[in-house]
């Protein structure tokens, strides 16, 4: 099956690695135009830049910030007509539950959710207002397998700010379908990337692998081809659906 998405404009946080960056591309070489905002341009995507000149926007922003959030949505809208959303970016600090040091931890959470959450939901109103006053749009929001099984003390804040997506993704799809509107949830599981070899080096990757089913982790482009096919148009039945990725570590 060939996916054309040439007559959209799809909005990505986080897409200068790992898992956003495999989804820039894809989304790049099935037609669409992309808008993408991170805070660094790393390499690798200033050269997708200069590979699609004409398809590839960049915005430098800090989802801490809501101002800049709504100016780098607006900006983009203006460029194009935005037709679907992407919510990728995300933190995961290590944080120990029995840390003595509260405030540490506070402060970890607090921002966990700031980026993880407050960030992403601010995005999904965002584009119910753009897609409501237009001919609709698609929102897919990335959460985690933690969101559904949990995960170890430490990340305890990250899985909790993905469960709540879950919530949110599931409430947009209900209430706004009428509107044209759809929403999916795609649940990675533990994903061969920058943010996760924090976790790898802390535990090793051996324990990763023996927590799936398959041979070799799950790597970014494992999961990005999902993303566009839930945008192409050919899946809006699934709205409301949430999607594992996590090579069977977590069945449900």
């Amino acid at each position: 099956m060939h996916l054309n998405l040439e007559d959209q404009h799809i909005f990505v946080t986080g897409g200068s690695r790992g898992i956003g960056l495999a989804i820039v591309k894809d989304l790049l070489n099935s037609g669409a135009r992309v808008s993408t905002v991170s805070t660094k341009l790393s390499d690798e995507l200033e050269k997708l830049k200069s590979d699609y000149p004409s398809t590839l926007n960049y915005l430098k922003i800090d989802l801490l910030n809501p101002e800049e959030i709504k100016l780098a949505w607006n900006k983009a809208n203006e460029i194009n007509p935005l037709t679907g959303l992407v919510n990728n970016a995300g933190v995961a600090f290590s944080s120990d539950l029995k840390s003595d040091d509260h405030n540490q931890w506070l402060s970890d959470w607090d921002k966990t959710f700031a980026i993880n959450t407050r960030a992403t939901a601010y995005l999904c109103k965002l584009a119910v207002e753009t897609f409501c006053n237009a001919a609709g749009g698609r929102i897919v929001n990335i959460t985690s397998r933690a969101a559904y099984r949990g995960d170890t003390p430490d990340y305890l804040a990250y899985g909790a700010s993905k469960g709540a997506l879950v919530s949110l993704t599931k409430t947009i799809a209900r209430a706004y379908g009428k509107d044209d509107i759809k929403a999916f949830e795609i649940a990675p599981g533990f994903t061969r990337t920058d943010m996760a070899q924090d976790f790898i080096d802390q535990y090793g990757e051996n324990y990763a692998l023996d927590d799936i089913a398959l041979k070799n982790l799950t790597e970014p482009g494992d999961i990005s081809p999902t993303i566009v096919f839930l945008l192409s148009g050919k899946a809006d039945h699934l709205t409301g659906t949430s999607i594992d990725v996590n090579a069977g570590s977590y069945v449900h």
